[in-house]
């Protein structure tokens, strides 16, 4: 049987993707240590290389972990880099270099639209071009309606200063849309816990970033049909499982949370019921990836932190801003298991049949994101004395690209502030690279081995 013209193209020495998608990665991430290793992106003036190299991993793989104060450690250069950083990440490196090839070329080879395809997940090849201008256009004008709200709450109704807080509405925006927890205060969002309006916009921009573009395009193209809502059956398998998984965790989350922090006082314990019940719900989403905080995270019960640490692991959307394993490929894990407590021989989401190919790829995913936070939690109790609940919490935020940290990511050595770089690099590329090798490796076999049944369990 013949291969495929893309394992053709590999075997041509054409780059493969995930080498792409990598080595597109550490360039941003190399390039931002630059912008941020001068002493003018200091506040004392001072250059610090690992402060460097970890706000660049931090910033391009949108994350929003950081080892010094955001909003007093950088200056206006410094937050402006920051921002970009954050930007670019969001858009994917693939994405723009996609961009730029079209721009080079006039057109696009069939590796340049397999590359962009393994970050934005595009179903047909020839759709890239679309996508690639959609998602430009969708994330700017995104943010830019958040800015507009945010600066509106802040300087019309809080009466604040104009200029200055539409700069904040902007560098919010962005954060929030690309699902970056860097704060321009040292506190993050703690200062708005009784301030719902804003709170709410931040979440609505985490999960209109956190949804994932395919998903967000066809809802926005195909939700509505002759003036009313489309019913979800008619919508694609992966925006009914990304809507309905994302819904569920939500739900369970701002409800397992509100159990065990409302009689907290150290976080939600002490607001109004109202404020209590948009504070659980801004936990929920900013632990699918987002890293905002209006709580103080240190402050939290054994049992929130355990509940966030499942929402920081599965994360948001494919092909969003968001990291973690997705949503999607939870909600084909929970499908498989299903489908193997009732016996059945296919698994099968909204009326269609999951290819065994696809369900392999997202165990393969899930164990590979498993594998990355246990050994990284191991590795940050070799270089640190802080218990274990503490040093998975970190593991997990820098793999799932959160940002939430339990206060003591600043005051860890040098030695555990690399884990937590490699852990966020690898949790931004990881997911996307693997699959796309996956894909990419797919042969047809010419012969079977016989089949022989083992035990398992």
């Amino acid at each position: 049987m013949p291969d495929s013209p893309a394992r053709n193209a590999v075997r041509r020495g054409a780059p493969h993707p995930g080498r792409v998608i990598a080595g597109g990665f550490a360039a941003a991430i190399a390039a931002g240590t630059l912008l941020l290793s001068v002493p003018w992106a200091h506040t004392d003036g001072r250059s610090d290389v690992v402060v460097a190299v970890f706000t660049a991993t931090s910033a391009v793989s949108v994350t929003g972990l950081s080892i010094v104060d955001t909003g007093t450690a950088w200056t206006t250069y410094g937050h402006v880099v920051l921002m970009l950083l954050v930007q670019l990440g969001g858009l994917g490196i693939t994405t723009a270099a996609t961009l730029i090839a079209l721009v080079l070329s006039r057109r696009l080879g069939l590796r340049a639209r397999l590359v962009a395809q393994a970050e934005s997940r595009s179903l047909s090849a020839g759709d890239v071009r679309t996508v690639i201008r959609s998602v430009f256009l969708f994330s700017i004008a995104s943010e830019a309606v958040v800015a507009v709200l945010l600066w509106a709450k802040w300087a019309l109704v809080d009466g604040e200063p104009v200029l200055r807080t539409a700069w904040r509405a902007v560098f919010y925006a962005v954060m929030s849309f690309n699902n970056a927890g860097f704060s321009l205060s040292s506190d993050s969002l703690v200062r708005y816990a009784e301030d719902p309006a804003t709170l709410l916009v931040i979440c609505a921009a985490t999960l209109l970033g956190g949804l994932g573009f395919p998903v967000v395009f066809e809802l926005a193209r195909g939700g509505f049909r002759n003036g009313g809502w489309r019913h979800p059956r008619s919508w694609s398998v992966l925006t009914r499982l990304t809507v309905t998984v994302t819904f569920w965790l939500l739900a369970v989350g701002t409800a397992l949370l509100a159990l065990f922090e409302v009689p907290n006082p150290g976080t939600l314990g002490g607001l109004g019921v109202g404020d209590e019940v948009v504070g659980a719900f801004t936990m929920a989403v900013m632990a699918g990836s987002a890293g905002f905080n209006a709580v103080d995270i240190s402050q939290l019960t054994p049992e929130g932190m355990l509940v966030t640490d499942v929402l920081m692991f599965i994360g948001g959307g494919s092909a969003s801003t968001a990291g973690g394993i997705k949503v999607t490929t939870f909600g084909l894990l929970a499908a498989v298991l299903w489908a193997e407590l009732r016996g059945d021989e296919d698994v099968e989401v909204g009326r269609r049949r999951v290819p065994a190919a696809t369900q392999r790829q997202a165990l393969a995913v899930a164990l590979l994101g498993i594998g990355l936070v246990a050994v990284g939690t191991l590795a940050l109790h070799a270089t640190t004395d802080q218990p274990t609940d503490v040093v998975l919490f970190e593991a997990v935020s820098a793999f799932g690209t959160v940002g939430l940290s339990s206060g003591v990511t600043a005051d860890l050595p040098t030695p555990a502030h690399i884990v937590i770089v490699v852990l966020m690099y690898i949790g931004r590329i990881g997911p996307v690279t693997l699959a796309s090798a996956l894909a990419l490796r797919e042969r047809a076999k010419l012969h079977h081995l016989p089949e022989e049944r083992m035990i398992v369990g």
